[in-house]
């Protein structure tokens, strides 16, 4: 048993450690409540039961006990292990990691852990990362990219949250989206508003409904205007994939686009270095959007114009609606906003 004594600068109790491992009721005596307080609290489950102050107070005798829940033993009892999995295309870029980082900020206020698993090149079966997923987890986050390792982990006979995917045809029991589709129309209205009118979309080549509504947004915002035209070249989301596809389309016979809308900003990235390498300029020749709004972005020159995503949102709210569907409550609607940051890689067209 540990020993308490009252410290005059503290409003809870100070705690001498011990050499053995606390208990629930070692907490339970330094906080002056009973064992199934000290249980409420710790697993969240306090509200209405016992009050803010006690909660707070359990809270503190833990905190200085070095108190840790025995998980695997609580887990055992109650038949589930508190883990989440998130799946996501190959970490290719620091987005996911942010979907990462606010998915594992809120999962870990409730007590729960998450295990990231990129899927192989970003689509495409995946080896199961556990014996048995469904044995081992209580739920899954997923990417539209990385939908098609689900069957192979037996994910989507869990719990299942889809982020970036079609609402009418997702595979989970609560989808999350960005509003995507308003970020296009926002890089498109901003052209417009330029003066542009011949442009080329230089478009992620990955079947995924995500870069589907890119397309078809910024097709129908574009076919609204008199006098605008629009190719389309398909890349694969590297550099040096969209520096090919767009030397070859920039280069092509015809008038040349004094735009180039690129599906994301590393696709842009390498558009920069095909209009460079065609002896053109950003923007004087040529306006350039990207979509993300990564750190990459603020690293060309000029700085390009883009869509901020809000990745660790992204990723909070996709934990929340997974929490939700655990515990029976519908999860909260509607997109996530994005916004236009625009940069100098814009520029009305030359009238050269």
């Amino acid at each position: 048993m540990c020993a308490v004594r009252t410290s005059r600068r503290r409003s809870g109790p100070t705690v001498a450690r011990s050499s053995t491992r606390p208990t629930s009721r070692d907490v339970a005596q330094a906080a002056g409540v009973s064992q199934a307080a000290v249980s409420l609290v710790l697993g969240d489950k306090w509200r209405g039961r016992v009050s803010e102050a006690t909660a707070e107070r359990v809270r503190e005798a833990a905190r200085d006990l070095g108190y840790r829940p025995n998980l695997a033993a609580r887990n055992l009892r109650l038949g589930h292990t508190r883990t989440v999995l998130l799946v996501v295309p190959a970490l290719t870029t620091e987005f996911f990691a942010g979907v990462y980082t606010g998915a594992a900020r809120v999962a870990a206020d409730h007590g729960f852990g998450v295990v990231l698993y990129p899927s192989p090149e970003g689509i495409g079966p995946a080896r199961d990362p556990f014996a048995s997923a469904q044995a081992a987890l209580d739920g899954v986050i997923a990417s539209s990219m990385a939908a098609d390792a689900l069957t192979a982990i037996r994910g989507d006979q869990l719990p299942l949250v889809m982020l970036d995917s079609d609402p009418s045809g997702s595979l989970g029991a609560a989808t999350v989206n960005l509003d995507i589709a308003d970020g296009v129309r926002q890089v498109a209205a901003h052209l417009l508003g330029l003066g542009h009118r011949r442009f080329l979309h230089l478009a992620a080549d990955v079947p995924s409904w995500t870069f589907e509504v890119r397309a078809r947004e910024l097709a129908a915002r574009l076919a609204a205007v008199p006098g605008t035209s629009v190719r389309t070249a398909h890349a694969p989301i590297s550099i040096d994939g969209a520096l090919t596809a767009a030397e070859t389309a920039l280069a092509a016979p015809g008038p040349r686009p004094t735009a180039l809308v690129c599906d994301d900003d590393k696709l842009a990235a390498g558009a920069y270095k095909a209009v460079r390498r065609l002896g053109l300029r950003i923007p004087d020749d040529i306006s350039v959007t990207g979509l993300d709004d990564l750190a990459l972005a603020t690293a060309l020159d000029p700085e390009l114009t883009t869509v901020r995503l809000d990745a660790e949102l992204f990723g909070e709210r996709g934990m929340q609606a997974l929490l939700a569907v655990l515990e029976g409550r519908t999860p909260q609607a509607g997109d996530i906003p994005v916004e236009l940051v625009v940069r100098g890689s814009t520029a009305p067209p030359s009238t050269s």
